[in-house]
């Protein structure tokens, strides 16, 4: 038997081993999305200005509320995907582009993460929901704080996940840094949709943006939001510490912590299934809200396009 035919021969079987493998993927990825939840976009118009929406289209339990998902800063819907879809077989799904990212119409200057709660609140109402429960991630968590203290009957409850920044870390250049250190434990994916969507929205937006962030005091505000809230982290989240998470969720009225082990920042979109592990016994464990309190009945909201 000479060495080539056993070189062949093996590499004829590690061929064979690898498109085996590669099938039995396609098939475990079919059965997994044949239990995801569909998608639709939509417009809505907020204030004169154009907001684009991913939006659940799959019947749901009329007794749940709606679950509205927030992007991180310089992000979008897009982000927001993933988790939405893990999220859609059990309630109705709200994913808004907030104003000046993703396909939403982008004002002249950046918004205050007050305006962009206020925005977010005309939008629940354009699109006739008057309570929801809440998931934000980074900027996202920023704007849920405010919302919750601003227009707190419209808040159930929250989810905060990889809240940032932290107070220890309030510059441009550790985020930055923070964002290359938990780059290998996302799914390279993401990499072509933050650029993507930080392309569309702009630098200098972000930046502005950035800078909202750091002059709002999370921490401090945090100690007025009274709606039951999970603050989620994962261990390899190098932008947001351990150790200010533990602190927000102790100082939270109703507050507690959920880890993801081996999840970084982006957990929504890396990590979905676990997430949802997680979600689902906190969005269902304070009683389901009969659909009549947190909608407007059929034809009193406004339009959409």
């Amino acid at each position: 038997m000479s060495l080539r035919w056993i070189l062949v021969t093996a590499g004829g079987i590690l061929a064979g081993l690898a498109l085996v493998k590669s099938l039995v993927r396609r098939r475990v990825s079919r059965d997994r999305s044949a239990h995801l939840g569909r998608l639709a976009a939509r417009r809505i118009r907020v204030d004169g200005r154009t907001m684009h929406a991913r939006v659940s289209v799959d019947a749901v339990p009329d007794d749940r509320l709606p679950v509205i998902l927030v992007h991180g800063l310089g992000m979008s819907s897009r982000y927001m995907i993933p988790l939405a879809r893990h999220l859609a077989p059990h309630f109705e799904v709200y994913a808004p582009d907030l104003p000046g990212f993703g396909l939403s119409e982008k004002p002249r200057r950046a918004l205050t993460v007050r305006e962009l709660a206020d925005a977010l609140a005309t939008c629940m109402q354009a699109v006739g929901v008057t309570r929801a429960a809440f998931i934000g991630n980074s900027l996202g968590c920023e704007v849920l704080v405010e919302l919750a203290l601003v227009h707190p009957q419209l808040v159930d409850r929250l989810v905060l996940q990889g809240p940032t920044p932290d107070p220890e870390a309030r510059n441009l250049v550790r985020q930055i840094v923070g964002f290359f250190a938990i780059a290998p434990f996302e799914r390279w994916s993401l990499a072509w949709v933050a650029l993507a969507d930080y392309a569309r929205g702009g630098i200098g937006r972000y930046v502005l943006t950035l800078r909202s962030m750091v002059d709002n005091r999370i921490g401090e505000k945090a100690l007025r939001v009274s709606q039951p809230t999970l603050v989620v982290w994962g261990t390899r989240d190098y932008i947001v510490p351990h150790a200010f998470v533990v602190r927000l969720a102790g100082s939270l009225p109703q507050g507690r912590l959920a880890v993801i082990p081996g999840a970084a920042h982006g957990i929504n979109y890396s990590h979905p299934e676990a997430f949802t592990a997680i979600l689902l016994p906190f969005l269902l464990a304070v009683g389901e809200t009969p659909a009549a309190q947190s909608r407007i009945p059929a034809g009193s909201a406004s339009s959409c396009a």
